[in-house]
């Protein structure tokens, strides 16, 4: 897919206003940045980020990025620490970190990796989560990260689940500490947030008899504590992508497979509601979002998929085509951004 441009003029969502023809106008102060020439990336500015993940030559450690107002393929970041699948994200305006998953390499599951966004380049290791936990999801504003759900990767019989929650503060390197536990034992529970609010969805129960649940959660993220019921899903979802703007949060797709794209205010406790569908029904991808768009990246299903849908999240809709991840088809994959919801 080719890159969109009308009349030479690039818009990149972001707080300081569009950048137009290399130079940056500042809505309100009339100062200006960007001198006309200078493509210098700013964070900060809707950078999506795919990473990790299933691949049809095995686990692999790839990152690749997208810059969310502009339609097209992604392009190469750099590489994980270590090849992993089944791993969970999230980001403040300058760092994204990844923790927990499975790699074939290691049994090490409880690792954070983190890369400056703004810059293209390899990760570099952040610490380590309290458990070892394929299948964990995160969520983060621009000062809190938190890691939630999972499992170990011992054979199902005795693999062992987890509630708990994790937090990092994402400027400072080293190990997370415990925040507070989920209402029950899942993994794959999608996660999004607003500048105060963590919400998580969904997710899968243990086995033996693993099933999809709708349930909403949340906490507030500048306070240690286990969550409170936030309302219900339309329909079970597990393995769900989820993105935000700081006002809405939305969840999309499910291991059936399944297509649907679900919204929720998320300072108004209450049940989600229908947004749209998918391209495709799928599960196990990654969510990336600015203020004013999400995408989707990958993903499992009736097939395995290497595409990107987007959305305008403020505008109920069916997703649309936005390009293709480059590594070819990718599943269990993560995503995180740099401009999301809780960043505000």
């Amino acid at each position: 897919m080719s890159e969109i441009k009308v009349n030479n003029i690039q818009s990149l969502e972001g707080t300081h206003g569009p950048v137009v023809s290399g130079i940056t106008t500042m809505a309100s102060s009339g100062a200006m940045s960007l001198p006309r020439g200078d493509t210098t990336y700013r964070g900060g500015r809707g950078r999506g980020l795919f990473m990790g993940g299933q691949v049809p030559g095995g686990v692999t450690k790839t990152v690749e990025y997208i810059t969310i107002a502009t339609q097209g393929n992604a392009k190469d970041f750099g590489d994980l620490t270590r090849t992993s699948r089944d791993l969970g994200a999230l980001a403040s305006s300058t760092r994204g970190i990844t923790g927990g998953g499975t790699s074939p390499s290691d049994d090490k599951n409880n690792i954070m990796d983190y890369i400056t966004i703004s810059s293209t380049g390899n990760a570099f290791d952040f610490g380590d989560l309290n458990y070892a936990s394929r299948g964990t999801r995160g969520l983060a504003n621009n000062t809190r990260g938190l890691f939630h759900g999972g499992h170990d990767d011992a054979p199902a019989a005795t693999r062992v689940y987890f509630n708990n929650i994790d937090y990092i503060t994402m400027a400072s390197l080293g190990n997370a500490s415990e925040f507070g536990t989920l209402d029950q034992k899942l993994y794959r529970i999608a996660g999004l947030a607003s500048p105060t609010r963590g919400v998580m969805s969904g997710g899968n129960t243990p086995t033996p008899s693993s099933v999809a649940v709708n349930i909403i959660q949340y906490v507030t993220i500048s306070t240690l504590g286990d969550t409170q019921d936030f309302g219900d899903l339309t329909q079970n979802m597990a393995g769900a992508a989820s993105l935000s703007n700081t006002t809405r949060g939305i969840f999309a797709g499910s291991g059936t497979p399944s297509d649907t794209i679900v919204y929720i205010t998320i300072a108004s406790l209450g049940d989600a509601i229908d947004f749209g569908n998918l391209t495709q029904g799928r599960f196990s991808f990654g969510g990336a979002a600015s203020p004013i768009r999400g995408t989707f990246g990958g993903g499992d299903g009736d097939t395995q998929y290497n595409i990107i849908d987007y959305i305008t999240i403020a505008t109920t809709g069916n997703a649309t085509d936005f390009g293709d991840l480059i590594g070819g088809i990718n599943q269990q994959l993560t995503g995180c951004s740099d401009s999301h919801g809780g960043i505000g």
